[in-house]
């Protein structure tokens, strides 16, 4: 029984799978019972238990040929479908861009997410969309690749069917329960010379915000990029930053180094009598944006020859986050005497969980230590 009931868990999420009695192998649309046999580019039917590979080729042509895509049954008018779920999520998103409570770049993202899946299912009725469809609409995708693409765009999918059925209590949410792919975090760090680096190779601009990042930690372009002179609190101790997270919705008050209180105050100088400006902008005045720093470090990895080297071409610009965690793990800037966990997660906007499973499994000496010790090194 347990193994018929992993089966037909593999089947639906729309993998290839063999069938001994037939000695063939099978794709099986998500939603479906259908079962349809692979074949070769010959037409054949690929046979044999050892041929997975040969399977998943073939899966792979059903999958750009697009004849597995579901295909939803004529239903009354008063049936809501997934695109008007996609359509209503836009018009909240449109909303909150409109009162500064999300960013241009993170509507761009629902946008673009949502509209891929109503090209995928959006005339399908919502009581029968599954969990299957979802996944496999993400894993097929020619271009999503990363384990972190795919979960942006899940994480955009299931806001969406949150936000609907709360507001409309009838509606059943079909996607309650769904696992996204387990996050693979890309800890990556700066080391001193490649930070130089950093600066010699893009302008003066790009390079105080690169500079910013590393020594806050913040997420550059959702919260570092819309940092203004509005948020900068001078005390008695030093400079602190009121930080607005539009992944959270929450807002933090956080003490910046004296190197960027320095900077700072030469940014609002140079800025003039307008405190709403963004700190931290471009050559043309205009706040970064996501697009625009992309570009930027792809053409700074490119100049540096970094393209060729293993662990230097997965730099980007949130390495400088990373690079912060660290540091401050590593009491880079505190005589070698790392901070906890807990005040790292305040520092950088995250659950003290969160900020563990990212980076103090690998770089956190309070709790690296105790399992040195424990081996009698």
């Amino acid at each position: 029984m347990a193994e018929k009931s992993k089966s037909r868990q593999r089947r639906s999420r729309g993998r290839a799978w063999y069938w001994q009695q037939t000695d063939s192998w099978y794709f099986t649309p998500p939603g479906t019972k259908k079962r349809l046999r692979l074949v070769d580019t010959t037409g054949r039917p690929v046979r044999g238990k050892e041929n997975s590979q040969l399977a998943e080729l073939a899966l792979a042509r059903v999958k750009a040929d697009g004849d597995w895509l579901p295909t939803p049954e004529q239903k009354s008018k008063d049936v809501v479908q997934v695109a008007k779920v996609c359509s209503r999520f836009l018009e909240h998103c449109d909303a909150r861009l409109e009162n500064g409570t999300i960013s241009s770049d993170y509507h761009a993202e629902v946008a673009r997410y949502l509209n891929e899946l109503c090209a995928y299912c959006g005339a399908m009725a919502v009581d029968e969309l599954q969990k299957g469809h979802i996944q496999h609409w993400v894993e097929s995708h020619p271009t999503w690749k990363s384990t972190a693409t795919q979960r942006n765009a899940m994480s955009i999918v299931m806001a969406a069917f949150n936000f609907y059925t709360e507001e409309v209590d009838s509606i059943h949410n079909p996607l309650v329960g769904m696992q996204k792919p387990p996050q693979c975090p890309r800890l990556h760090s700066f080391s001193e010379e490649d930070e130089q680096l950093l600066y010699s190779a893009t302008d003066e601009y790009f390079g105080n915000f690169l500079f910013a990042g590393i020594h806050t930690g913040l997420r550059p372009f959702c919260e570092l990029a819309r940092v203004t002179a509005n948020d900068v609190i001078e005390s008695e101790r030093g400079m602190l930053w009121r930080v607005y997270a539009s992944k959270t919705g929450k807002t933090r008050t956080i003490p910046v180094r004296s190197e960027v209180a320095e900077l700072t105050r030469q940014l609002i100088e140079e800025m003039g009598a307008d405190p709403t400006t963004t700190l931290f902008r471009n050559s043309r005045g205009g706040a970064w944006t996501k697009v625009a720093g992309v570009q930027r470090f792809s053409k700074i990895r490119q100049d540096l020859g970094w393209l060729n080297d293993s662990v230097r071409k997965q730099y980007s610009s949130y390495t400088c986050r990373h690079t912060f965690a660290h540091r401050m793990l590593a009491g880079y800037w505190n005589d070698g005497q790392g901070c906890s966990i807990e005040v790292l997660a305040e520092l950088m906007g995250d659950t003290p969980k969160v900020a563990f499973d990212h980076y103090g499994r690998e770089w956190g000496q309070h709790y690296q230590e105790p399992l040195w010790t424990a081996i009698g090194m």
